[in-house]
């Protein structure tokens, strides 16, 4: 396979705009976890606790896949440096271990996504609690649990 300068500079914007949606996503979670924070040292709510630990686990991986994704770009650098000083087969092998880093990073992301679906489906069952908790109150048979099961 011929590897030209230009074919490594082709990743470029695509990492760029990646480690962008990863910088976006870490801040999101960032906020996330400093008003969880705030809302469990008024309730101590053992879902807000469950929630705590998933941003937890998303915060590493999304830390990660920022690494990995950075790897990946410098990885690219280093691949046109050495097809410039003349190193192809350095340069092609260089190359081909910024495009598994690539994926590992996009493999990272596709795991942060389910994790957080988990996320979302620990508010929707403290929701549907909480409203069983008002009916049963209010003398209103429960609802009947449509929440999957993982």
């Amino acid at each position: 396979m011929d590897i030209t300068l230009t074919t490594p500079a082709l990743l470029f914007p695509a990492l760029s705009l990646l480690l962008l949606a990863y910088t976006n996503r870490f801040m999101a979670l960032a906020n996330r976890v400093r008003t969880l924070k705030s809302q469990y040292q008024t309730t101590h709510s053992t879902h807000l606790m469950l929630q705590i630990q998933n941003l937890r686990q998303r915060l590493a991986i999304v830390r990660n896949m920022q690494a990995v994704g950075i790897a990946s770009m410098f990885g690219c650098v280093l691949c046109m440096f050495l097809l410039f000083a003349g190193f192809v087969r350095a340069g092609q092998l260089v190359f081909g271990a910024s495009l598994l880093a690539l994926l590992v990073s996009l493999a990272m992301s596709l795991r942060e996504i389910q994790i957080s679906g988990d996320a979302l489906n620990i508010e929707l069952n403290d929701m549907q609690n909480d409203e069983e908790r008002r009916r049963e109150a209010a003398g209103f048979s429960p609802l009947q649990n449509h929440s999957q099961t993982e």
